[in-house]
């Protein structure tokens, strides 16, 4: 390979056999090299590959200004999270968590901690992803000596679940804070705690994920088996009339009217979770 461009001592962008730009990232790989020099590929340690454009000039910007053990360890991160989940993460990833990582080392370094005002939320609805923020916090303090408090693993699980589910963060807050209120309308409404610990549990916040994806995206689906729909609704008469609550709730505070599909979904998981024989 080629190099094509020297952003700093420790990245380059290089062609590949394709002529598809590269951004490559190891310690001293561009050490006395410039453009047309061939890459010492005994230095690389990552390349980078975005289809994203817009994400490709945004990460050499990024690797410009932020310390190459800090890219290492987030990269590290990254790896672990998709082994973890045998799932590729959005390439966004590659941006936002080094930058949020590389803001809070700094943050606190300088003593300012910020409190995570969804921790509460984020360790009951995104488990898997807390732990794995918490595993974080753990090759954070291994690669750069910082300690942080858990607040900063909620944080880090939000940029999990963002990456999960095509969504910014600003995204995933407001659809934690929906899934809040709708559990809270069917605790209510039936007078009684979910079990938190159960499978039903799970798969309940698991689907009102997504619903609340639907929702803040505007992309409801669409009503298809009126039979189901109405045999749901006859043998489920109460997990129904609550379904309908959290229908007529989004529709006053969110402007979204769910489908019959999404009633009849809603109907399911609710009669699963509130019944714990």
């Amino acid at each position: 390979m080629i190099i094509s461009r020297v952003i700093n001592n420790n990245v380059i962008t290089a062609l590949d056999s394709q002529k598809k730009e590269l951004v490559i990232m190891g310690l001293g790989i561009a050490f006395q090299k410039r453009k047309g020099d061939a890459v010492d590929e005994s230095k690389i340690e990552k390349v980078f590959s975005l289809d994203n454009r817009e994400l490709h000039d945004h990460l050499k910007t990024l690797l410009n200004r932020i310390p190459l053990d800090i890219m290492s360890l987030t990269e590290e991160i990254i790896s672990m999270v998709e082994q973890s989940t045998k799932r590729k993460l959005n390439e966004s990833i590659h941006i936002s968590l080094p930058d949020h990582i590389h803001f809070a080392i700094e943050r606190q370094n300088k003593g300012l901690d910020i409190q995570n005002a969804l921790l509460w939320e984020i360790k009951r609805f995104y488990r898997l992803e807390f732990d794995m923020g918490l595993q974080a916090l753990t090759i954070i303090k291994e690669h750069t000596g910082v300690e942080f408090p858990e607040d900063e693993a909620g944080f880090i699980a939000m940029h999990i679940v963002n990456a999960q589910m095509n969504e910014s963060v600003h995204g995933v807050t407001n659809i934690t804070k929906l899934i809040k209120e709708i559990l809270n309308i069917v605790q209510y409404n039936f007078k009684m705690d979910l079990d938190e610990e159960s499978l039903n549990y799970f798969r309940f916040v698991s689907h009102l994920r997504f619903f609340g994806q639907r929702m803040f995206n505007q992309t409801a689906t669409e009503s298809k088996d009126q039979k189901l729909f109405k045999l749901v609704k006859e043998n489920y008469e109460h997990a129904f009339n609550c379904a309908e609550k959290i229908g007529s709730y989004v529709k006053q505070n969110y402007d979204y009217q769910p489908s019959d599909d999404e009633l009849l979904y809603l109907t399911i998981h609710i009669e699963r979770v509130v019944n714990r024989n």
